[in-house]
């Protein structure tokens, strides 16, 4: 029997790009041909390390599709989820993905994998993969709480029952009791049915370990009935620096100057503040943010990455002499930074963060406690997560999906929730259980790990599957 011959199909953002890319390097590892399906300007994401992992001796390769932008009235170099000129536009965006769907069959039907990994924004893939008998599994690079949470919300619809936008309710139905209010979740989730389970399709893939939050695992699988194979954390899987510099695009700093400036600090005396690929602060808030950073009287790697129309680059919210007032004290990344790298230095002591899923899981595998401050979608679960389950984060307070311009957090706030971590007296306990955490996390991706496993009997399956066929 031969080996199997896998597609992965992330959808265009940074943020599903860089674990799919981890996640073809893993498969590839176990002896699978893995191929990643995505559209010209995106290639160069993957090109690199596939070239690199190719001369290695592993089986990896891209294969195109033209995306067809401008046909739905986006910029032609609008190929990404980072690249879309507004929100508005998003709907566009994804109507061009599904256009997808005949060009991605004529690839099946060419190639005929023995499985296609299709990110969970491409619903129509499922059908896609049904028509040559492909199974077909859904990466949803989020957490099981998340989708926990997103589910119990959507069938109980819990938010009908308090009088005001900013009352508690608590989520239903979960191993754990978590609460939340009207304003913390996505209008979508209120009108209309987001992250419907897929039936039909094969099975989910999940970058997580069993480990981390083994409670909502098991009430997905079981309470939920929905098949799903843990095999993360997927970062975990770039060993060397060059790995470990090169996820993403390129970033605006030269990693040995980073590491030298870190390098001349004392352990967990840096906070490490950055927002992921999409968040865009309203300038008055970034001045906050400014002054809480100084007013922590920490030493800081904060990355700065706004796309505001009104301030244009000009950066006129930065309060004026603060470069000059935290010159040693600070580095300042404008665009792009190597976070794998900067979170594994000793220096890091904390991580102000979005609570994007593959941010959270960096800190776990960091064993660096966070300061969360969610933005949108499912920031605010896995927010909970971190401070509530793990307990190895304090909130800053951000209390609003999307945080409107005017209600931002403040910047005594910012300061308070940066010291708590770095030095208040909760600190030492939370970072020896984030600690704890990275150790469990290196475990399960180990031969005979939760990770390694449960990767180990998909592939059976999978290569089950292909004899049967």
């Amino acid at each position: 029997m031969g080996e199997l011959h896998v597609f992965f199909f992330p959808l265009m953002a940074q943020g599903h790009m860089i674990p799919t890319l981890d996640m073809a390097k893993l498969f590839a590892s176990r002896g699978v041909k893995a191929t990643i399906i995505t559209t010209p300007l995106n290639q160069p994401v993957f090109t690199k390390t596939i070239d690199k992992y190719t001369q290695l001796g592993f089986q990896m390769e891209i294969r195109l599709l033209e995306f067809p932008a401008v046909e739905v009235g986006l910029p032609e170099d609008c190929h990404s989820v980072d690249k879309v000129p507004s929100p508005e536009s998003l709907p566009s965006f994804f109507k061009a993905c599904a256009m997808l769907q005949e060009p991605l069959e004529q690839i099946l039907q060419e190639l005929r994998p023995d499985c296609l990994v299709a990110d969970l924004f491409f619903p129509w893939a499922t059908k896609a993969a049904a028509k040559f008998d492909i199974p077909r599994l859904i990466f949803h690079g989020s957490s099981y709480l998340a989708l926990c949470a997103a589910n119990s919300l959507r069938t109980h619809k819990p938010f009908n029952d308090v009088s005001s936008d900013s009352e508690l309710f608590t989520i239903p139905n979960l191993p754990h009791e978590l609460k939340l209010t009207r304003l913390q979740i996505s209008p979508e989730e209120m009108r209309k049915r987001v992250w419907e389970p897929q039936d039909k399709c094969y099975g989910e893939i999940y970058n997580s370990f069993y480990e981390l939050e083994r409670d909502f695992e098991e009430h997905y699988r079981n309470v939920m009935g929905i098949r799903t194979w843990s095999i993360g954390p997927l970062s975990l899987h770039n060993r060397d620096v060059e790995d470990k510099a090169q996820r993403g695009k390129k970033s605006t700093i030269d990693e040995l100057e980073c590491l030298k400036w870190l390098d001349s600090k004392n352990p967990h005396s840096v906070v490490y503040i950055c927002f992921g690929s999409v968040a865009n602060f309203a300038p008055s808030q970034l001045h906050e943010m400014a002054m809480g950073i100084e007013a922590s009287g920490m030493d800081f790697v904060w990355v700065i990455r706004n796309k505001r129309e009104e301030d244009n680059g000009s950066e006129k919210w930065m309060p004026e002499g603060f470069e000059e007032r935290t010159k040693g004290k600070g580095l300042v990344i404008r665009g792009w930074a190597p976070q794998v790298l900067i979170l594994d230095h000793e220096a890091v002591g904390a991580f102000v963060t979005h609570c994007g899923w593959n941010s959270t899981l960096e800190a776990v595998c960091a064993g660096v406690p966070m300061v969360t401050w969610p933005l949108l979608n499912d920031q605010f679960y896995n927010e909970k997560l971190a401070t509530e389950i793990l307990r190895i984060g304090i909130r800053v307070g951000s209390n609003e999906w999307k945080g409107s311009d005017s209600d931002g957090v403040k910047r005594e706030a910012i300061a308070e929730a940066i010291k708590k971590v770095m030095i208040g007296e909760e600190s030492e306990e939370m970072r020896s259980r984030a600690k704890a955490m990275k150790d469990k996390a290196k475990k399960a991706i180990e031969e005979g790990g939760s990770s390694y496993l449960d990767l180990g009997s998909l592939l059976d399956e999978l290569r089950a599957f292909h004899a049967k066929h």
